[in-house]
């Protein structure tokens, strides 16, 4: 049986881990290496999961609530946990108080830095679905110069991607603030906010409930409109001493990728129900419909993304020099799993040891 938490951590907190600053556990894992190779211990007694209350976080939602996860698990219990926004889970990750985390690329990059490689990219999950929406009267980029721009939190995926884009196309005095989603919605509609770089559906939402309307659609900045919004990663040393538990994971998450393409109605209505469940609050059938239209739902991590990615963080000013990745990624795991139900595997290139 699966277990909800809800994780509120203060801004401060956030913005002390992100910047290197004193989070518990996040000194220890900087200064720590990796961990040496370890032997299989089996199936662990117990894995624990994160996620958000997104629909870009659909494949983990829908393996929750359907037991796809649980069927492949067995007798390993599965304890589930949800974040706002990509830091509060490194921390968590960092803290050794989660195992595997379904997250955006640019927080799983942070991950494995700040662990001195310490955490393995394992899947993709979802690509596409995060657009720069806002104010009607906003009709060029640079009509955002004085404006105030809302990401999710700070150096989370969306906010590189949007200090990245301010960066290159050198736009002056343009405030961001960093705001869980649901706070980005109601600031907007009270005037507070001239519009944010957001996952869905809460660049739907805007849209549809609000009156924003789309400047950007990050699809547009990449090759063939791929860009990986949502992956998972997981603690090296829970993949060396429990790789079942981990394929097990990536298959119900394959299992729950399936169901969503081939049931895309009933795929809508699990993940608006566990949006309830989880947020408080149902998506309408408009907004569903619009945030999964501008999603793809799928394993590849579009790992040929991930170089451009780490020199983002630079252009953006998030850090001082792209990371070297590495080692960063391990698909073996994957790629067993997708051998075994005849898909063709996944590639890394310049991401494994």
């Amino acid at each position: 049986m699966s277990t909800h938490h809800r994780t509120r951590i203060l801004a401060a907190a956030l913005a002390a881990l992100t910047l290197g600053g004193g989070i518990a556990g996040c000194s220890r894992a900087e200064n720590a290496a990796a961990p040496a190779e370890q032997k299989s211990q089996g199936a662990a007694g117990e894995v624990r999961v994160g996620y958000f209350p997104n629909v870009t976080h659909a494949p983990a939602l829908i393996g929750v609530k359907n037991g796809y996860f649980a069927k492949e698990l067995g007798s390993t219990k599965l304890t589930t946990q949800t974040f706002n926004a990509g830091p509060e889970e490194v921390n968590a990750l960092l803290g050794n108080s989660l195992d595997i985390a379904f997250i955006g690329s640019g927080p799983a990059i942070n991950a494995f830095t700040k662990s001195k490689g310490a955490i393995q990219l394992v899947s993709g999950a979802v690509s596409g679905g995060a657009q720069l929406v806002v104010k009607p009267e906003i009709a060029t980029p640079e009509q955002l110069t004085g404006k105030n721009i809302a990401t999710p939190s700070l150096a989370n995926t969306q906010d590189v991607a949007l200090k990245k884009f301010i960066a290159e196309k050198k736009l002056p005095d343009v405030k961001i603030t960093n705001l869980d989603n649901p706070k980005t919605f109601d600031a907007f509609k009270k005037g507070e906010l001239d519009g944010g770089w957001l996952p869905e559906p809460w660049s739907s939402r805007l849209v549809l409930d609000a009156g924003a309307k789309v400047l950007l659609d990050e699809k547009t900045l990449w090759p063939e409109g791929k860009f990986p919004t949502t992956v998972v990663i997981v603690r090296s040393e829970f993949l060396q001493q429990h790789p079942e538990t981990v394929t097990a994971i990536l298959k119900g998450e394959l299992a729950a990728i399936d169901w969503a393409k081939t049931n895309p109605a009933e795929a809508k209505k699990v993940v608006n129900g566990e949006l309830k469940a989880l947020a408080g609050s149902t998506l309408s059938e408009a907004v569903l419909d619009r945030a999964f239209s501008g999603i793809d739902l799928g394993i590849d991590p579009v790992a040929s993304t991930f170089t451009q990615l780490a020199q983002d963080s630079v252009t953006a000013g998030v850090v001082k020099s792209a990371v070297d990745l590495k080692g960063f990624a391990d698909f073996g795991p994957l790629n067993a799993v997708l051998k075994e139900q005849g898909k063709p595997g996944v590639n890394a290139p310049g991401l494994t040891k």
